[in-house]
C-alpha cells in the first residue's frame, strides 16, 4: 500500500464529502499512440517503440485530498487554532440578512485560502481507497461514471409532455441535461484554455479512470 496526495477543486470536495464523487478522470501525459494493454500492464506504442505507462495510483493505495485550506490561529494563548478548508464555507451571504440586522456566518470572502497544491498533510481530513483503475477515452464515460464523478444532470418532470408526441423538452429521454454533458462543460473548465485542443472534451484524450471510497486515515 502506497500513501499519495490528489489534488481536488472546492466543488469537487463537496460532492466527496456528499458521498456523489466516487470517481475521477486524470489525464495521461503524454498521450500514448495506438495504445494497448498486454501481461506487463499499460502500454504506449510510440513510432515501433514500446514504453510501459505507470499508472498515478494501484488499488489499494491511500489517497489524501489536498484542497483548499487555511490555518486559523484562533486565540494563540490557549492553542485553539485549527484548519479551515473552503468546502465547508458558504459562498457568499443573503444581503437582505445584513439588511435586517441577522446575524451572518462566516462566509469564504473572509480568509486568504491558500491553494490546495501547497497543503501539507497534517492539514489533510479526507482519505480515499483506490478500488479500481482502468485507461479509456474522455468520452467512453457512461450516465453511471458521469453520476459517479458527481455531475447529476437535470432530470425532466415530463410537465408538458404531449400525450400522443411524448415530451418534447427532453425528446422523451428523461435529461433536460446529461449527467455526461455536465461533465464535460465541468472538464473543460479545469483544462489551461492554451490546452484544449490536446487535453479539452472534444480532443478525447486517453485518461486513468480512478474508482475509490473514503476510508479513515492510515495509522502511522
Amino acid at each position: 500500500m502506497t500513501e499519495r496526495p490528489i489534488l481536488f477543486n472546492t466543488e469537487m470536495v463537496r460532492a466527496i464529502l456528499d458521498g456523489r464523487k466516487t470517481q475521477t478522470r486524470r489525464i495521461i501525459k503524454p498521450q500514448p499512440t495506438n495504445p494497448r494493454w498486454n501481461n506487463i500492464g499499460w502500454v504506449g506504442w510510440d513510432d515501433g517503440h514500446g514504453y510501459q505507462m505507470k499508472a498515478p495510483c494501484n488499488p489499494g493505495d491511500i489517497l489524501w485530498v489536498r484542497e483548499t485550506w487555511v490555518f486559523d490561529s484562533g486565540d494563540e494563548d490557549y492553542g485553539t487554532g485549527c484548519f479551515m478548508y473552503k468546502a465547508d464555507m458558504p459562498i457568499h451571504i443573503d444581503a437582505k440578512d445584513t439588511a435586517h440586522g441577522d446575524d451572518v456566518d462566516i462566509t469564504s470572502e473572509d480568509y486568504k485560502w491558500h491553494p490546495s497544491i501547497h497543503m501539507p498533510k497534517e492539514a489533510a481530513r479526507i482519505f480515499l481507497r483506490v478500488k479500481d483503475v482502468r485507461v479509456e477515452r474522455l468520452q467512453d464515460i457512461t450516465v453511471l461514471d458521469a453520476i459517479n464523478e458527481g455531475c447529476c444532470g437535470t432530470i425532466c418532470d415530463h410537465a408538458d409532455a404531449n400525450p400522443e408526441l411524448g415530451c418534447t423538452d427532453c425528446y422523451n429521454t428523461g435529461w433536460l441535461e446529461r449527467p455526461e454533458t455536465e461533465f464535460a462543460l465541468l472538464w473543460d473548465t479545469t483544462v489551461k484554455k492554451a490546452d484544449l485542443p490536446v487535453y479539452g472534451w472534444e480532443a478525447n484524450p486517453w485518461v486513468w479512470v480512478i474508482k475509490f471510497e473514503r476510508c479513515e486515515p492510515p495509522k502511522e
